[in-house]
């Protein structure tokens, strides 16, 4: 085994502990806004689910290293800088992840979570803009199937901001539950909290499985060339170029 089959292994299965992590959230989540279970029961369930959420945010931020490395296997050129900046990313953004969860409710933790929640405002944006450069002016050509499955992960970041901006409600009926008990408000409040969320869930979900499709069958560049070069010619001129 070498090792472009090590990082093939790797990206394999965090795909695989991304799906099926998100997989026993949602199960677990639904259990939380349960109003016929016990308020302890419910409790249960929320701490299981937040433990369990922890294992889809890992492999999200190690996906882009991974992935990257991978890209370079199949003859996609990164300048130095990017390169070191690829394998950074992963330790990085799991440094993050792992700090916000350990740290969770405390002052630091808050701070970090802040960081962490700009940091993949300022991703989606660099990859939009990345790839869109790329193609435009051919760096992706031989391989347009990585700059869309780059765009796709853009997407799922995004659908994670989201989760983030609605999630609001349900977590603090998390802690009313703990403390001091439900009410037929704060059930109302976190169940409408987690109908907002699931769409973006869901959203996760078919983006993981067209990366899945993408990276397997790894489509030609007609296409994908095609399109992602008329938004490069659409978005140059915006960006100076």
């Amino acid at each position: 085994m070498d090792l472009h089959d090590l990082f093939l292994i790797l990206h394999l299965l965090l795909f695989c502990y991304w799906l099926g992590g998100d997989l026993g959230v949602f199960y677990s989540s639904g259990k939380v806004i349960d109003p016929t279970l016990s308020d302890s029961a419910r409790v249960t369930a929320a701490k299981i689910m937040v433990n369990l959420d922890l294992v889809p945010r890992i492999c999200m931020s190690l996906m882009l290293t991974v992935g990257g490395v991978l890209s370079e296997f199949k003859g996609v050129p990164h300048p130095t800088w990017q390169m070191v900046g690829i394998v950074l990313l992963g330790p990085v953004w799991l440094a993050m992840v792992l700090a916000v969860h350990l740290q969770e409710g405390s002052d630091l933790g808050k701070k970090i979570a802040k960081v962490d929640y700009w940091f993949r405002v300022v991703l989606v944006i660099y990859l939009l803009i990345s790839v869109t450069v790329s193609f435009q002016f051919g760096e992706l050509s031989q391989a347009p199937w990585v700059g869309a499955k780059l765009i796709v992960f853009a997407g799922l970041v995004f659908c994670g901001i989201m989760i983030r901006r609605y999630i609001g409600p349900y977590a603090q009926g998390i802690h009313a539950l703990a403390t001091t008990g439900s009410t037929d408000e704060i059930n109302a409040g976190m169940t409408r909290s987690l109908g907002q969320c699931r769409p973006y869930v869901l959203a996760i979900w078919a983006g993981l499985l067209i990366e899945t499709y993408l990276g397997v069958v790894e489509p030609g560049g007609e296409q994908i060339n095609a399109t992602m070069s008329a938004v490069g010619r659409l978005a140059a001129p915006l960006l100076g170029y």
